[in-house]
């Protein structure tokens, strides 16, 4: 009997879930005893301090768990269902993975030696972004190869636009920002996660109304690996993601618009990371050029609703909420366009 999408969907999900769950409790206690905690920043919230020591790194919980899910759900399904998971598709979803992963092992040398010297400095912003040019460029070479490097773009309202040679940069830059960006959003006990979980609802749904089924299947299975993450990540958090997880988390959320060839889907789907970062950006140019002033208490945004007096669960459900708006606004967008 042939599988239905459903079912395989089902089962990245459920598989995410559990496998990450598992892991996340067997990996917590081995975190401790190796004493991978938290440096908090000393430019960050001074009631934050009591996070010092929290274990961090968690994100190799959830990258395994998607990874092995995805291999299994791949293993079972692919000769029954060669038009979901078949050669074309599965190459698409090991770039989405490549983006995921290498982002994401370049936050792990940055936990790696943070952890072990024990200073909140890990690589250096040079290396990081050498590191980071030189993944996004293989990126781009894959979506190439694959035929997904088109410099025509479908903007909201103006449609579709052919934006020539300066495609290229824009979507180089814009890759690596966009990392960053999620980067930026694990500020909070289970933010980062739970806006993830948001933004996987809306690939899912995008992959499934424009046939695009591997990245329905890599947004299903990511969505239940962050569920099985929150489990050990919300507030008080046992374990934080780290860079690590954070910037694999980037990778994902910004590859899968990408093999798509709907590149301006993020818009919609990353919508709080990138106004979370832009909230960074547009107060180091006003303080630049103001000699001092800011515009925000505190940056990255979440931050300054904290000095508003608001708890970490209640800005943690509001970013959820403001994801799903961009989710649905994305989702219509798609309907309309």
């Amino acid at each position: 009997m042939e599988p239905t999408v459903s079912a395989i969907l089902a089962a990245g999900a459920v598989g995410g879930f559990a496998v990450t769950a598992i892991t996340c409790w067997l990996l917590i206690p081995a975190l401790h005893r190796l004493h991978f905690g938290q440096t908090i920043r000393e430019e960050g919230p001074t009631w934050h301090n009591k996070k010092n020591g929290t274990p961090t790194m968690g994100g190799l919980g959830f990258i395994f768990g998607i990874l092995l899910t995805i291999g299994v759900v791949y293993g079972l399904f692919h000769s029954s269902a060669p038009e979901v998971l078949g050669p074309q598709q599965m190459a698409a979803g090991m770039l989405v993975l490549f983006l995921a992963f290498g982002n994401g092992l370049i936050g792990f040398l940055d936990d790696f030696i943070k952890v072990i010297k024990h200073r909140n400095l890990g690589l250096t912003a040079w290396q990081k972004i050498v590191l980071q040019v030189a993944v996004t460029v293989g990126f781009m070479i894959g979506l190439h190869s694959l035929g997904l490097l088109s410099t025509s773009v479908m903007f909201p309202v103006a449609g579709m636009v052919d934006l020539g040679l300066t495609y290229y940069p824009i979507a180089f830059f814009g890759i690596i920002f966009l990392v960053n960006a999620v980067n930026l959003t694990d500020g909070l006990d289970g933010l980062c996660t739970g806006v993830t979980f948001v933004s996987m609802l809306g690939y899912l749904l995008a992959g499934s109304l424009l046939g695009f089924v591997h990245v329905s299947l890599l947004a299903a299975t990511t969505a239940g690996a962050c569920v099985g993450f929150l489990l050990w990540n919300f507030y008080p958090a046992k374990v934080f993601m780290g860079d690590t997880g954070s910037m694999f988390f980037g990778g994902m959320v910004t590859a899968l618009a990408f093999v798509m060839d709907r590149p301006e889907l993020v818009l919609f789907f990353g919508i709080v990371y990138i106004w979370d970062a832009m909230t960074v950006v547009i107060q180091r140019i006003y303080f630049k050029a103001t000699h001092g002033k800011r515009i925000f208490k505190m940056t990255p945004i979440h931050h300054a609703f904290e000095l508003r007096g608001w708890k970490e669960v209640k800005i943690d459900g509001f970013f959820a909420l403001i994801a799903a708006i961009g989710v649905a606004m994305g989702i219509f967008y798609i309907c309309i366009a």
